[in-house]
């Protein structure tokens, strides 16, 4: 070569720019530094409103200001700096948005005009709002607040007087569950629903609507107002409500219940007939009209989500897609009501589709990776989707999806000379013959001719999905930035590939999955010659950890390390000790009185004199869903049995692992597992 061509691709390198020279994995700190978007809502001329999540320099904090992108112009920060805000939502003329801010001490209603300005408070109640649907006209707005129900005059400052009244003595006596729900003990609040004027000055006063419903609206611990629709003319409420009585631990019984705005009469449930789950009411513009989302099975929370039409002046409903196979997450309804807009679950996808009202046809509309939310107005849509390769981005589209743009930036374009792995999806044979789908992803600095290890990772649920998406707690970018290869299987039980298939993991948690992930580890390495199958590591949380310790005493030969997050350890005691009865009730086939052998016949804690391999436990004190015992049991029997073992514990955490600088090191511990035992 000569010396000026050897100098040529120096030259050229020292011309790029850096971003594209430093190439490195993803990692953990990337994660929690992307700043997320959401909540996209469309005002009347076109301008996009939308939160933006920022953290701060030290990664310990984060907060959320309203942005605005106009139809023609660039993106602004709409609420000032300082305030942190949630849940916005515009006006029906489009020149108003009000959100929630806790920014004077509790959380209250806002509004601020779109054009710009100073916000303006809007309630000063007693207590915390903690959610809120705005009435038609926008002069009457629906609050949800937890009080106490025993409080009958003055619901709200007597709920305040009792929360600040001391006691020297810290006890409590329950005499029903829940006891506990999530992260939290009960105090005997339920979150009820109240109507307040908006006026010019902030309001205190508030009418109780739902004074004779006895249970929690919205539901907790997830619930919003989507369970909550005001009707055209404002002067009723459709509420979707679970009794809050003794058996609300074993119930998915949900109602939708209409009740006066003004506060008079008695509710009149329109679902009484269904026993199952019926939520998301949403009117037609002439009210005569109830749509919603309906399950069909009682006691089982992952039945399919059917939507349903009912006639409200004759109490007729009507399944509007039956011959459609998926789950409905939520309703959009276009403006000439012939259309409906949700999302589901689908073949490792979550799209957007729209459903025609008259035939109950369903069409993709935004077919890749897994959209979150959708507004639609005037024709035109806005709606926020992710990937595995980013989270939410917002879009703005026309309404049939054919075009569309991105207005805010992927986790790629927020974090420079970052590489993430590419991945695809793939298939094969596994129980009963059916084909199961997974997903593999390749490690950033992928070569073709070489092997990497794997990172195996099981997921929760157990009627969940590692599809097309993003995480901000079981991400594979951040173990193929770590140079890990990922191997993702949706076996039986997985949802968006059929009710049946759904269905299939109820009693048989511990034989038709482990087949398929079986099958589906065979495959992948048959399929992908890259993937080190002598170097691999098994990880899952909640029925993925449950799955890990299955997997220790039945199928151990196949890792080098395993990592048990929050998982089931003892099948038995979780069907008495978590909060959700009804979960464990239908997964086993009853109680563990009246059917201990369905309990027992999966159950990890059988098995524990054959576990062998290095384990990592980790776990939250505040995890009521599956309680920290369970991952102190599966500790225990490891360091009994001399197995090399560690426990990673939150004081401070539930379920999840929430707070940034845990996260860190949630990720560094798994990582340094990872790499002490396979590598890398």
């Amino acid at each position: 070569m000569k010396f000026r061509n050897a100098l040529l691709p120096m030259m050229i390198a020292a011309a790029l720019p850096l971003a594209a020279q430093a190439q490195r994995g993803f990692t953990v700190e990337d994660m929690v530094k992307l700043d997320r978007y959401g909540a996209p809502q469309l005002a009347a001329n076109g301008d996009v409103v939308y939160t933006k999540r920022s953290m701060n320099a030290e990664v310990t904090k984060a907060s959320t200001a309203l942005w605005v992108k106009p139809a023609n112009g660039k993106a602004r920060q709409l609420t000032p700096a300082g305030w942190n805000v949630n849940s916005p939502s515009v006006s029906d003329d489009g020149k108003t948005v009000y959100f929630l801010s806790g920014k004077n001490g509790s959380s209250q209603l806002y509004a601020i005009a779109l054009a710009g300005g100073a916000p303006k408070q809007i309630t000063n109640m007693a207590l915390d709002v903690d959610a809120y649907k705005m009435a038609p006209g926008n002069k009457r707005v629906a609050l949800a607040m937890a009080a106490f129900p025993d409080c009958k005059d003055d619901v709200l400052k007597c709920t305040k007087a009792r929360l600040e009244k001391t006691s020297p003595s810290s006890g409590q006596v329950f005499d029903r569950m829940f006891v506990r729900h999530w992260d939290i003990w009960a105090d005997g609040r339920y979150n009820r629903v109240f109507v307040a004027p908006v006026g010019e000055k902030a309001t205190a006063a508030a009418t109780l609507v739902t004074g004779a419903i006895m249970g929690d609206i919205p539901s907790k611990p997830f619930g919003d107002l989507s369970d909550l629709a005001w009707s055209p003319d404002g002067k009723q409420l459709a509420v979707s409500v679970r009794a809050g009585d003794a058996m609300e631990p074993t119930s998915t019984n949900f109602d939708i219940l209409l009740v006066n705005a003004d506060g008079s009469g008695a509710p009149r449930n329109l679902t009484a007939s269904n026993k199952a789950w019926d939520a998301g009411p949403v009117f037609s513009a002439d009210g005569k009209t109830l749509y919603y989302r309906a399950m069909k099975r009682p006691g089982f929370e992952a039945d399919r989500f059917a939507l349903m039409a009912m006639d409200l002046a004759s109490g007729k409903a009507h399944e509007i897609a039956p011959k459609w196979d998926r789950s409905a997450d939520n309703i959009v309804l276009s403006g000439d009501g012939k259309t409906i807009y949700t999302t589901a679950g689908d073949v490792g996808q979550h799209p957007l589709f729209s459903v025609d009202v008259a035939t109950g046809k369903a069409t993709r509309l935004i077919a890749d990776g897994s959209v979150s939310s959708v507004d639609m107005r005037d024709g035109r849509m806005v709606f926020s989707r992710n990937s595995m390769k980013s989270g939410d981005q917002i879009f703005v589209a026309s309404a049939d999806g054919q075009s569309w743009e991105a207005i805010t930036p992927s986790a790629l374009e927020q974090t420079a000379g970052v590489k993430m792995g590419e991945y695809e999806q793939f298939s094969f044979k596994g129980w009963n013959n059916e084909t199961v789908h997974g997903y593999v992803v390749k490690p950033w600095n992928y070569e073709e001719g070489k092997t990497y290890p794997v990172a195996f990772l099981i997921h929760g649920g157990p009627q969940g999905s590692f599809g097309d998406g993003w995480s901000y707690r079981w991400n594979p970018q951040t173990y193929a930035g770590q140079g890990y290869a990922v191997v993702m299987i949706d076996f039986h039980g997985s949802t968006g590939y059929g009710q049946a298939f759904t269905d299939s993991i109820s009693q048989h948690w511990g034989d038709r999955p482990l087949e398929d992930l079986q099958k589906g580890w065979a495959a992948a390495q048959k399929k992908y010659a890259f993937l080190n199958g002598d170097k691999a590591c098994a990880l899952g949380a909640s029925y993925g950890g449950y799955m890990v310790n299955w997997i220790a005493g039945n199928w151990n030969q196949a890792w080098k390390c395993l990592v048990t997050h929050d998982g089931v350890f003892d099948n038995r005691m979780m069907g008495y000790a978590t909060e959700e009865l009804w979960f464990s009730e239908w997964e086993n086939g009853g109680t563990p009185w009246a059917n201990p052998n369905g309990y027992e016949k999966f159950n990890p804690v059988n098995h524990t004199g054959k576990w062998k391999v290095p384990q990592l436990i980790i776990h939250g004190q505040l995890d009521y869903r599956i309680p920290v015992e369970q991952g102190l049991g599966a500790f225990t029997a490891l360091q009994r049995q001399g197995i090399e073992s560690k426990f990673l514990y939150f004081p401070d955490e539930n379920h999840w692992v929430l707070k940034p600088q845990n996260s860190v090191l949630w990720h560094h511990t798994v990582n340094d597992w990872l790499k002490k035992h396979i590598g890398n």
